[in-house]
């Protein structure tokens, strides 16, 4: 069966709904949760998300809030922390992979460290047991792709296309597919532009995708109740998962 990974933006419109909406979407078939991290600069992130970190932060977000969160809902649901690599430098990567480890959240994605620099910190990730996933993209050259994906834990993510989450664009991914299937077995999750129209093309020939923007969509609906909001996106991520598996 293929996988359904979820991203939703912590802390928004506060910490208690962001545990109640992971939980929620655990029971709606999501398989993994990507808790984001708000930052002030999201570069691989389109307007949609942009919006919901700011949005976060002006509420106050803290990195304890995040860590509030991840303690209630790790143990429920595979968690992984998504953010940019200022938050997790300035605080320290052995702070996190300690709060990871004691809290069992699975991995970290962090789009804007590049996989040359990543080999810094692979053993410290290694030793914990929490997956540092790496990332390909259409861009990437075979010999690229088999550097990259050698030693990849729990998935790979592919990026659709040459961009920002939430775009409508497409490319072609048959190339990239090989290239992976060729040096390694680990899974491979398609990500950006994933939605409801979109999901059951972008499924074929991977192992799972990755939604984000087409539920934080919902999250910034100001005419919508929290219930209504966590019922519109656990709907939406049932319906997605039952297309990518018809």
């Amino acid at each position: 069966m293929k996988k359904l990974v979820a991203y939703i933006t912590t802390g928004y419109p506060d910490k208690n709904f962001t545990v109640d909406l992971a939980l929620a979407l655990k029971e709606a078939g999501v398989d993994s949760l990507e808790l984001g991290i708000p930052f002030s600069d999201p570069v691989a992130d389109g307007p949609v998300i942009e919006a919901a970190n700011l949005f976060a932060l002006q509420k106050g977000f803290k990195i304890a809030d995040l860590l509030e969160v991840s303690e209630k809902i790790a143990p429920e649901i595979d968690t992984l922390w998504m953010g940019y690599f200022n938050p997790f430098y300035h605080k320290g990567i052995d702070f996190f992979l300690g709060k990871a480890e004691a809290y069992g959240v699975s991995g970290f994605i962090i789009p804007d460290l590049p996989h040359e620099e990543a080999q810094a910190y692979r053993k410290a990730f290694d030793d914990k047991g929490v997956a540092l996933i790496e990332f390909v993209a259409p861009t990437d050259s075979r010999e690229r792709i088999a550097q990259i994906v050698g030693n990849a834990k729990k998935f790979i993510y592919m990026v659709a296309y040459a961009g920002i989450t939430g775009a409508d664009k497409s490319e072609s991914l048959e190339p990239v597919i090989a290239a992976v299937r060729e040096h390694t077995d680990t899974p491979l999750y398609i990500g950006f532009g994933v939605n409801e129209k979109t999901a059951k093309e972008k499924a074929k020939g991977v192992d799972g995708v990755i939604v984000g923007s087409a539920f934080v969509k919902i999250l910034l609906k100001e005419n919508l109740t929290n219930s209504q909001k966590i019922d519109k996106i656990s709907t939406l991520a049932r319906s997605i998962k039952e297309m990518i598996n018809e």
